[in-house]
């Protein structure tokens, strides 16, 4: 047996590797968080016997036992419930909720057994969170441990129904070398808690930090040992959140709950609640109906152009793909024959949320437009529609969904020329093909 020391240099933020060490972190920019690791192999030559392929003729799927929590939407989300058995990381920026949807679910999750391990505050604080959010449980029990090897000998000695570990950045173990938020202590620590998930067949959600770009902090392969990866989002200043589903295993991915952060606690809302009522003339408003996942969410963006004084103009993109934004406005110039690109712009979608849908890019080329022109165009339109380099209004996929988010609501529907759809008595739809096109209905 032959045994050789090994050093490296792991990124605490991003969990990138190095063969030397550097005060800053080359792929994600943050300063002194690269750390020092022993990767000590052993060499040993030993028999294994290999696994041998089988038939999967006659095997039958195990329909997976669901943990069923108070909030609806959270099931939906989830797929049902959360899977016995499964991982869970969900992370988010400091402040943003995380620990207080967590803690709303244990509180009303009657008749379960609930342990909670709060390593960034003490019980003092936890209790008097509970006690804002709802009436105290005697079914919840608390934990400042915050070391692996105790960890598990008290799960595995009180086995309860759901364990939230609140955060994986503060567990360790002093047998492995590294402080505790390190990558190898919160490689360590995921693979203990998968496997007493798996072994005990309890539910163990972990609450992770992120990253100032909005990725989960810690080694990339934390990701890939849960069963299911959660982002919770918004502004802390504002009262809206979102939690997305980026990642699962037991149910459909990139679905979305919008939360409304209120004194008694997170309350899931309508998406219709993310739109305020404006005056019918304030340009550089438009309203799009964006899926994320199944459920149709109404978005309004909001768009200013004014005059540049400096010598480049500015770009400010919130809740957009800022690249796909600079694109828009490119198709806009030589397509629509605007010139709108020595202007500053700025766009936002209100609510403090993030959109990936690319059915809003209509939506955001009208806003840029009125806002430019300073021409409303009424609160009650709203645009779906991917919009392509030559300036065509693609379509885009479950539309159904979208025109029944606003059947009955007195709206006007602007959808591509390529979807095939009735009109009916409830929503009026427009149609277009070209971004010419609608310039000369809409602005016309």
């Amino acid at each position: 047996m032959k045994r050789k020391a090994k050093k490296r240099y792991v990124c605490s933020e991003c969990g990138a590797v190095f063969p030397t060490w550097t005060g800053r972190c080359p792929r994600c920019g943050s300063w002194h968080s690269i750390h020092e690791e022993d990767i000590s192999t052993t060499r040993a030559i030993k028999e294994v016997s290999l696994p041998q392929p089988i038939s999967i003729e006659g095997f039958k799927p195990i329909e997976k036992e669901r943990l069923l929590l108070p909030d609806s939407e959270l099931n939906r989300l989830l797929g049902g419930g959360i899977v016995k058995g499964s991982l869970i990381l969900m992370g988010g920026e400091p402040g943003i909720g995380k620990s207080t949807l967590w803690l709303q679910q244990s509180q009303f999750l009657e008749g379960k057994k609930i342990l909670y391990i709060a390593g960034e505050e003490n019980k003092q604080q936890v209790m008097s969170r509970m006690i804002r959010l709802g009436p105290l449980m005697s079914n919840l029990y608390l934990s400042e441990d915050t070391q692996t090897s105790s960890i598990e000998h008290a799960i595995k000695k009180l086995k309860p129904d759901l364990v939230i570990i609140d955060s994986i950045q503060t567990l360790y173990n002093p047998d492995i070398e590294g402080l505790p938020g390190t990558p190898s202590q919160i490689r360590h620590s995921a693979q203990i808690l998968q496997n007493l998930a798996k072994e005990l067949n309890i539910p163990i959600v972990i609450i992770g930090h992120i990253t100032k770009e909005g990725v989960l902090a810690g080694p990339k392969e934390l990701e890939h040992v849960v069963d299911v990866v959660l982002y919770f989002e918004g502004e802390r200043s504002g009262i809206f959140r979102q939690l997305r589903s980026v990642k699962n295993r037991f149910g459909p991915s990139f679905e979305t709950v919008i939360y409304e952060m209120t004194s008694k606690g997170l309350k899931p809302v309508d998406p219709s609640a993310l739109l305020e009522e404006h005056a019918s003339n304030t340009p550089g408003v438009a309203r799009a109906i964006a899926l994320e996942g199944t459920k149709p969410m109404w978005i309004e963006v909001q768009s200013l152009v004014s005059t540049s004084y400096f010598g480049t103009p500015q770009r400010s993109i919130v809740g957009y793909d800022p690249r796909r934004v600079q694109m828009l406005i490119a198709v806009i110039e030589k397509r629509m024959g605007i010139r709108v690109g020595s202007n500053d712009i700025f766009v936002n979608i209100t609510g403090g949320i993030k959109v990936q849908d690319t059915a809003v890019d209509l939506a955001i080329i009208v806003a840029i437009v009125s806002s430019f022109l300073n021409k409303p165009i009424g609160t009650q339109n709203f645009f779906v529609g991917e919009v392509g380099l030559t300036g065509e209004v693609r379509s885009v996929p479950f539309i159904e969904p979208r025109i029944k988010a606003v059947a009955g609501k007195g709206i006007t529907l602007w959808l591509p020329a390529s979807v095939k759809v009735k009109q009916s008595r409830e929503v009026r739809i427009e149609q277009v093909s070209t971004l010419q096109e609608l310039y000369n209905k809409v602005f016309g």
